[in-house]
């Protein structure tokens, strides 16, 4: 430990972080790099939703705008009106936590969780009326909220909602009792710190216990929804209860429900006068992991809205089938060897579905496509050489598609609803990334490591590349199950290019958009497989591109990246001779329960997953140079993951470098400081000066750069 730190003096004061300095001051790069957002006016329309009248609200630079199509004149971009903008009056959750309050469809009521306990609140008088008394925070019973790791894990930020008719209000109740606590210290840098405690369920132990309950406003009634079916937890459906919300209608309370190992999901529809529950759509595999929550898309009929399109997987690639809330099978609508990503739009007065897909030779190229409820006439309407982002408003009269690929900027068309060209709404303008000599990235495939699937990959050149010399690479990287690029869009150069970098990132197995064989081949075995595939991904690019120095190789990440930049190192020290591992997990006995569990079953059935995917198995492999950071408030990923980790590196005689952030939550560390580190490694001369040395330089360095910048101030 006191050879880290030192060298962390090193790394806070040395000749290397004086020159990044003055990069950032004089060279012409860095001052591209800095204004990097503006180089490329991208023209897609993230978070969008059509508003009446063919205009489009978007979000973009923290600003929401509207595009305007209503008329055949040239389309404008203009600042949206507050009429236009969304209304949410509730202060957003921190993460992994709930809204504290639900407001009534008829503006007359709220429901707000106070103590441990729902209240309902008259919206007129401020009248409150207690809808539960048993919460109780000491005794670890709460209602009106839910357990940290459903917000983090579930997706759960609404704890209670009220009906469509404003008659009804569900809320859930959790029981954390058995929920062993976890402590971290906050206010660290003041004189007196203070605890934060949170009942943390990690792998293989006690979860919360749930509920869910719907109250009556007019009889005062309060029904508990039967959402168990086995008193055994690890065969209990009820074990997690999630997605909670009304039927579009109000007349049922539907929810999804699986066991602890999340091998069988349940789509289920409660009666709220009775509490009783039937299953709408069963989902459930044998050999790995069910979707938590398959996209569901409901068809506006006169009828009501009771038939639906979901997305499943029972061919082994996400497939579009109808559904129907009266229960029964479903009914195919695709049946493709390829992924559905999303139903973009569904017409049942026409007939027509239209959703994307990765029906392209390059599945990271997104396709728009459409096909009738009846599963007949299906077709692509979009150029497979391009990756289509699209958007349709709710009449299905237009289609606005943003294409681009990894050397074409985006352009924004609008189609017809036959896919017809109607106009160009926008093109992004390049002409300053042009100008500046600056390059998009290149397309890498290669194999996965066990030879069953072509993976594909990115590596852009640094700026003011030279053939004849050769350049360090550094791997950007997540690598986590269900993560991944997703789509292949146009991008100028990564920020440690203007530093000398090559940077590459690889879509190893258990990534996204692949079916459900690739992505379910790391079951059991996370930190083997999708770390064998970085490597590969490494070895694919040093064979293509001869200007790359095998010798000078990288990896950088945080969370899963983290834990993936940890295990590249130690489980490959000769590809891999530097990694920034950042508020990583370094065992999953560490981490919570419902993502561990759902990739790694428990620690008790499966030993040697849990014993291979963990970094202290692995620290005596360690030859290259690693830089570890973590945050002393981070409630996600445990500083103890990375306290692990240094014990048995010392314990092994390993040197590596730590930074600390006090106070900071799960975080990365900030850009500069790895591009230092890696600069360091890999653009330093060879052979370094003496400690004791280093660091006298280094302070006078740092004395002499605090007086010129004084300078420059006058």
């Amino acid at each position: 430990m006191l050879a880290a730190l030192a060298l962390l003096a090193v790394c806070q004061q040395s000749p290397l972080g004086s020159k990044l300095d003055s990069m950032a001051r004089s060279d012409p790069h860095e001052r591209v790099r800095r204004t990097y957002n503006g180089l490329v006016a991208r023209n897609d329309f993230p978070q969008a939703e059509w508003l009446d009248g063919g205009r489009l609200r978007f979000r973009r630079d923290n600003r929401w705008l509207t595009l305007d199509l209503s008329s055949e004149a040239e389309p404008q971009v203009r600042p949206a009106r507050p009429s236009e903008r969304p209304r949410d009056a509730r202060p957003r959750p921190e993460r992994g936590r709930q809204y504290t309050r639900a407001d009534s469809p008829d503006g007359r009521w709220q429901a707000v969780y106070r103590d441990g306990n729902v209240w309902l609140v008259n919206a007129r008088s401020k009248r409150e009326t207690a809808v539960t008394r048993e919460g109780d925070p000491a005794k670890r019973i709460k209602f009106g909220t839910a357990s940290w790791v459903y917000g983090e894990e579930l997706g759960v930020r609404e704890a209670m909602g009220f009906s469509p008719d404003s008659k009804k209000l569900w809320f859930y109740g959790f029981d954390e009792r058995e929920v062993l606590d976890f402590y971290l210290t906050l206010d660290e840098t003041k004189v007196q710190n203070r605890l934060d405690v949170e009942p943390y369920p990690k792998a293989g132990a006690p979860n919360p216990k749930v509920s869910l309950h719907v109250y009556d406003l007019g009889t005062k009634r309060t029904v508990r929804i039967q959402t168990s079916t086995d008193p055994d937890p690890m065969k209990d459906l009820g074990h997690y209860v999630y997605a909670v919300r009304w039927s579009p209608d109000g007349r049922e309370l539907l929810f999804h429900r699986t066991n602890r190992l999340q091998r069988t999901m349940e789509f289920c529809a409660a009666d709220p006068e009775t509490g009783k529950v039937r299953v709408v759509v069963r989902e459930a595999v044998s050999d790995a992991w069910t979707d938590n929550a398959p996209p569901l898309t409901w068809l506006k009929e006169e009828q009501g809205q009771r038939r639906f399109l979901w997305i499943h997987e029972r061919n082994g690639f996400r497939n579009i089938a109808l559904g129907s809330l009266e229960g029964g099978d479903l009914k195919p609508v695709t049946n493709h060897g390829f992924d559905v990503d999303r139903v973009v739009h569904a017409d049942p007065k026409t007939g027509w579905v239209y959703y994307t897909c990765r029906s392209a030779p390059n599945p990271y190229r997104l396709q728009l496509h459409r096909v009738r409820l009846d599963g007949t006439g299906d077709e692509r309407l979009t150029d497979p050489e391009y990756h289509h982002s699209v958007t349709m408003p709710d009449g299905g009269e237009r289609i606005l598609d943003t294409f681009e690929n990894l050397t074409t900027p985006p352009r924004t068309v609008e189609l017809d609803r036959d896919g017809r060209l109607v106009r160009v709404v926008s093109e992004a303008d390049a002409s300053r990334m042009e100008a500046a000599r600056l390059r998009p990235a290149e397309r890498l495939r290669f194999r996965s490591a066990d030879g069953r699937f072509e993976l594909y990959g990115t590596v852009s050149k640094p700026v003011g590349f030279d053939p004849s010399k050769r350049y360090p690479l550094i791997v950007m990287v997540y690598a986590g199950p269900e993560s991944g690029s997703g789509a292949e869009r146009f991008a100028g150069p990564h920020p440690l290019n203007h530093y000398g970098f090559a940077v590459a990132w690889f879509d190893g197995r258990g990534t996204v958009g692949r079916g459900r064989e690739f992505r379910t081949s790391v079951y059991g075995k996370l930190g083997v497989a999708e770390i064998d595939d970085q490597a590969e991904g490494v070895k694919a690019a040093l064979q293509a591109f001869s200007w790359l120095d095998p010798g000078r190789v990288g990896i950088t990440g945080t969370s899963y990246g983290g834990y993936t930049s940890v295990m590249a190192l130690l489980r490959h020290p000769d590809v891999f001779r530097a990694a920034v591992a950042c508020s990583s997990v370094t065992d999953w006995r560490n981490y919570d329960s419902v993502y561990t569990e759902r990739y790694m079953g428990t620690p008790e059935t499966n030993p040697e997953g849990y014993r291979l995917g963990s970094a202290m198995e692995h620290v005596g492999n360690l030859r290259g140079r690693l830089l570890l950071f973590y945050g002393t408030a981070d409630n996600n990923v445990h500083p103890t993951n990375t306290h692990q980790l240094i014990a048995a590196l010392d314990k092994a005689g390993k040197t590596y470098e730590l930074l600390v952030g006090p106070d900071v939550g799960h975080a990365a560390l900030d850009f500069r400081r790895t591009a230092e580190f890696f600069a360091r490694a890999f653009l330093a001369p060879a052979t370094p000066e003496p400690l004791a040395k280093a660091l006298r330089a280094g302070n006078r360095l740092a004395a002499q750069a605090r007086r010129s910048a004084r300078l420059e101030a006058r």
